[in-house]
């Protein structure tokens, strides 16, 4: 029974070291990267890396903003009849846009008009009275003329002389009454025409016109509504004026200068365009340390709000250039195989902007080394490699 019992124990104790070999194994270490088996060696091209004098640029991103923009907007109160234009259209200067309807606008101007063609009608009959007038003056004073000779020579009574001295001046006192008359009445169609004006202004209103060639971005009233005079009815962005601005980092702001050619990238084109610095923020935005530079743009198919990246040259520096053939991505990894005694060592790497077909290397790898360019597809780390010619 004793031996039995040390039997079991026996059985026990190696089922117990079992078990816990089994719990080291499936502990959280990771395994080893797996190694290339021995095999023939990986023919390929290797690449000597050296240092290269590149073009220094510095790159900031920005937004499109169309360098004139106007929000159109009623100036007169009343009810929308019409809005011509949808987002996107493209209109020319004095076009239609939108036609408010505003009767007493239109009743107004009628008023203005009949109370100036009214004014103009008095004038024939006071040009009249001024004619006669001038007649009566023009005869009292030859009346005077004569008269005076006739007094001088004592053959009228002093009694005679004052009555014709008297008529001659109320000839001149209805003459200039009667000028003035008439200036009261052209002083009264000055007004009217003025009213007029101003009346014609007002209907001018109800029709709201793009004042220059350009895009509508958005329509913002329907037929129906009723406009008040500030009330935004379209915004229209002037054709082919564009400027990306761009935010600038403040340590930059002394190597930015207006004029300096700057070429932008527009990832919704797929295509750069070239740009010059039209105006520099001087206002610094303190939550972001950057200035705002606003640079001017070409283009027919560049529209308000696109994304761009504005590249401002800097000179030049040393830059570790690796082809970009020699680039494993996966996701958001990249490395090469560095050759190091005839053998493909895995390396990771930071690249930075293309140029051409080669990338920059930011990080990960030194001058002097040796990486494959291409990339075989048998390539492994720890494969031995055989130089290709």
């Amino acid at each position: 029974m004793f031996w039995t019992n040390s039997k079991l124990a026996g059985a026990s104790g190696v089922l117990v070291l079992w078990f816990a070999a089994g719990l080291a194994g499936c502990g959280g270490e990771k395994p080893a990267p797996r190694k290339a088996e021995p095999g023939p060696a990986v023919r390929a091209t290797v690449v000597r890396l050296a240092e290269e004098t590149v073009p220094d640029v510095y790159e900031a991103t920005g937004t499109v903003r169309a360098r004139v923009s106007s929000v159109l907007a009623a100036r007169v109160m009343g009810y929308l009849r019409e809005v011509r234009v949808q987002a996107g259209d493209t209109v020319q200067p004095g076009q239609v846009i939108a036609v408010i309807e505003a009767r007493e606008i239109d009743s107004g101007l009628k008023q203005a008009e009949a109370a100036r063609d009214e004014a103009r009608s008095a004038l024939p009959e006071v040009d009249n009275a001024i004619a006669a007038a001038k007649a009566q003056l023009e005869l009292a004073e030859a009346t005077h003329r004569r008269m005076k000779s006739l007094f001088d020579q004592k053959s009228i009574t002093q009694q005679e002389f004052d009555e014709v001295e008297a008529r001659l001046r109320m000839a001149r006192a209805n003459h200039e009454m009667a000028v003035a008359k008439r200036a009261q009445l052209e002083q009264k169609i000055r007004q009217a025409e003025s009213a007029v004006a101003q009346a014609a202004a007002m209907k001018g209103y109800m029709e709201i016109t793009a004042p220059f060639r350009g895009i509508v971005v958005e329509r913002k009233a329907e037929p129906g509504m009723l406009a008040a005079p500030g009330m935004p009815i379209a915004v229209v962005e002037q054709a082919g004026g564009y400027r990306l601005e761009a935010a600038v980092e403040e340590n930059r702001i002394k190597a930015v200068k207006p004029g300096m050619a700057v070429e932008v990238l527009i990832d919704a084109l797929g295509t750069s365009v070239q740009g010059r610095v039209e105006e520099i923020v001087p206002a610094l935005d303190p939550g972001s340390r950057s200035f705002t530079v606003k640079i001017g743009l070409s283009g027919g198919l560049l529209r308000s709000g696109m994304f761009g990246r504005a590249r401002f040259p800097m000179g030049e520096r040393k830059a570790l250039l690796v082809p970009a053939s020699a680039i494993v991505r996966q996701g958001q990894v990249e490395q090469v195989f560095v050759v190091e005694n005839g053998v493909a060592k895995s390396r990771l790497v930071t690249t930075g902007a293309a140029r051409g077909e080669r990338v920059e290397a930011l990080s990960g790898l030194r001058a002097g080394e040796s990486v494959v360019a291409p990339v075989p597809a048998n390539l492994a780390d720890g494969s031995r490699v055989e130089v290709r010619p």
